[in-house]
């Protein structure tokens, strides 16, 4: 009996899109489905819900962010967003709608694929996050609330510590300045990010062999923050 191959549903109205991922999903042992427009991936979904969801923002029938917010009321699975609209305000506003990751047209495949086993990865892991963390020197242990590098305990705020574990049970997905700020200190500060930049800085500077280019603590530009294991 053949493994199950995870079903990649691919909503894009690009043939060349479909063309040139189609091999490329397959290659990597998935099994791309195919939907051209927003209706038909919303019907694939129904019927027989994919292991994820490639979605495109520039449909011919209904704005993407539309048809995420549409799948979302009864699909769970991770959804990745692939779209030429590069504005920081998409990728939020798409992140904040629940995609788990969004990746800018052209891409490279390599990255792609990268960013599609960290949505399948997290989303597995969203029962049951795993209690314990670790990654180069750093330990974290998210049941004892204790961080070590080296072996030796990290002392970090009890604020500190709430916007790391938000990060680490991201599991590799960006999350937006809004999505951690709501986490850590409340609907009320939800406009505060260059509080949020500091307390990033703090964790650099603690965490970090070297805090000017961090490994784990990522930035993606104007939209938020990933952590990284290696």
């Amino acid at each position: 009996m053949s493994p199950h191959r995870p079903r990649i549903l691919v909503i894009d109205d690009e043939p060349q899109i479909h063309r040139f991922l189609g091999p490329a999903l397959e290659a990597a042992g998935y099994e791309p489905i195919r939907a051209d427009n927003a209706a038909q991936g919303l019907a694939a979904i129904a019927s027989r819900a994919p292991d994820a969801v490639i979605l495109d923002l520039g449909l011919p029938d209904m704005d993407g962010k539309d048809a995420l917010l549409r799948a979302r009321a009864f699909y769970t699975g991770p959804i990745v967003i692939l779209s030429a609209r590069d504005m920081e305000t998409e990728k939020i506003d798409a992140l904040d709608a629940g995609a788990d990751d969004y990746v800018e047209k052209p891409f490279n495949v390599g990255e792609f694929l990268a960013r599609l086993r960290v949505a399948l990865r997290h989303r597995l892991n969203q029962q049951g996050a795993p209690a314990v963390v670790e990654t180069g020197d750093l330990r974290i242990d998210l049941v004892k609330r204790l961080v070590t590098r080296a072996g030796q305990a990290v002392r970090l705020s009890p604020r500190e510590y709430d916007l790391l574990a938000r990060l680490v049970e991201g599991g590799g997905r960006v999350l937006t300045h809004r999505q951690l700020l709501t986490a850590v200190w409340g609907p009320a500060n939800v406009d505060d990010v260059q509080y949020l930049r500091v307390f990033i800085g703090h964790l650099r500077q603690k965490l970090e062999a070297d805090p000017s280019s961090p490994k784990h603590l990522t930035t993606e530009s104007g939209v938020g923050y990933r952590f990284v294991a290696d």
